[in-house]
């Protein structure tokens, strides 16, 4: 008992393990676009956004990421790749999966194109009958 209450005692939810500005990417629970506009919505909150996956969802980090660089919207800061263990609940062994990690932030010119959208946006609605 005491030692689940020392693991309790130690978690850190200010520091490192708990980020505000991270979206958990998985290639199966919500289309691409879902997580493009997430990170913009992050990045007007706190100026830039960690993208983290896991395994086959990999590839969908670099798309949202490319996506958002190849818009204006977002200049890359950081890029980490590692691996971590996983057990697999199924068959009670470990699986070793690649985890990857990007950190956008805010180009010069975000503010102005989330403004630009917006407009767009109301262009839209207004024109509809």
């Amino acid at each position: 008992m005491e030692e689940i209450t020392d693991l309790v005692n130690n978690i850190n939810i200010n520091g490192d393990s708990y980020k505000k500005n991270r979206i958990q990417v998985s290639n199966t629970k919500k289309p691409l676009f879902f997580y493009v506009g997430l990170a913009k919505r992050y990045m007007q909150q706190y100026n830039e956004v960690e993208l983290s996956a896991l395994g086959m969802a990999i590839s969908t980090v670099v798309s949202v990421a490319e996506i958002l660089k190849n818009n204006g919207f977002a200049v890359e800061k950081k890029i980490m790749t590692s691996t971590v263990e996983i057990k697999d609940e199924m068959r009670g062994r470990i699986i070793t999966k690649a985890k990857l990690e990007i950190v956008l932030g805010k180009t010069d010119k975000f503010e102005e194109l989330m403004a630009a959208a917006a407009e767009a946006r109301a262009g839209d609605d207004d024109g509809q009958v």
